[in-house]
């Protein structure tokens, strides 16, 4: 048996099989995103990124196909991106109005804000003061840490956004035992929001590798390689496949067993495959 496969506990399965079913499947709007997003299933939850590069715009727009679609929308929201209380506003009323009631929100990757929000935490305390639709507020957080924040400035920022969010999203990764050893220090240090555990979808590993280390969890892609063969598995083309991990994150799970909440599918934009992975997993535990 593996550090990757502990012994799983009685119902993993039917619990597996309930987060599928609940996942998000996130969605970049790139070119041909709309598309992508009409690609989900009817009853999907779609979450739409924000960038620096294509602007908030972008993402109300992708937000706005989800919507008509009849797809539950979660969009991104990036702190660095808003410029002031008025436009955090503004942007609040254009997804009120599409019905949105769940809202990730997250620091951002501009190097220079576009005014005054640097981190997430001080664009939830404003948003806490005015009238919002949202039941559902989500915050990121970082299992293996991040490329350019240190761990202690992580678990400050974490436990000041959570007193605004009811859940987390966690970055992607691919070590269970590295998940559930951070899981267990989170409660440790008083973090009690759930987890949405995010995970890549069935990717290509040759690109998985590729996006892994330009969004900086290129240690957890070193533990999938040496647990997995990565470079054998590459040069023959084959795709990830997230269950073996899922299986394993829900095996370890400190406490009760009810810290991961559901599944939030990086599909980079992938979501035909992604959709297939999905219906494949469930008709394996019909």
């Amino acid at each position: 048996m593996t550090a990757e496969q502990p012994a799983t506990p009685p119902g993993t399965a039917q619990r597996l099989l309930q987060l599928l079913d609940e996942a998000t499947l996130e969605v970049i709007p790139l070119k041909g995103a709309q598309e992508q997003i009409l690609r989900t299933s009817e009853k999907a939850t779609v979450a739409v990124t924000c960038s620096p590069k294509f602007g908030l715009s972008r993402t109300l727009e992708h937000c706005t196909v989800a919507a008509n679609a009849g797809r539950r929308v979660v969009p991104h929201l990036a702190a660095r991106m808003v410029r002031d209380h008025a436009s955090l506003r503004d942007f609040v009323r254009q997804v009120a109005d599409l019905g949105v009631t769940d809202l990730y929100v997250i620091g951002g990757d501009a190097e220079t804000p576009a005014g005054k929000y640097h981190e997430a935490a001080e664009l939830l305390d404003d948003l806490a003061a005015m009238e919002h639709p949202f039941t559902r507020i989500g915050v990121g957080c970082y299992p293996e840490g991040h490329p350019h924040i240190d761990d202690d400035r992580l678990w400050e920022a974490l436990l000041r956004k959570q007193s605004h969010a009811t859940y987390l999203v966690s970055q992607m990764c691919f070590d269970a035992t590295a998940f559930t050893s951070w899981l267990t220090q989170a409660r440790a240090r008083g973090v009690t929001l759930p987890v949405r555990v995010g995970v890549s979808g069935p990717v290509k590993l040759a690109k998985l590798t590729e996006l892994s280390l330009r969004i900086g969890v290129g240690q957890s892609l070193r533990f999938l390689g040496k647990q997995h063969g990565l470079v054998g598995n590459v040069l023959m083309g084959r795709t990830y496949d997230p269950a073996p991990f899922l299986r394993a994150v829900l095996a370890g799970q400190p406490g009760r067993g009810d810290d991961v909440e559901g599944l939030h599918v990086f599909t980079f934009n992938q979501v035909a495959a992604c959709q297939d992975w999905l219906d494949t997993q469930r008709g394996a535990r019909a």
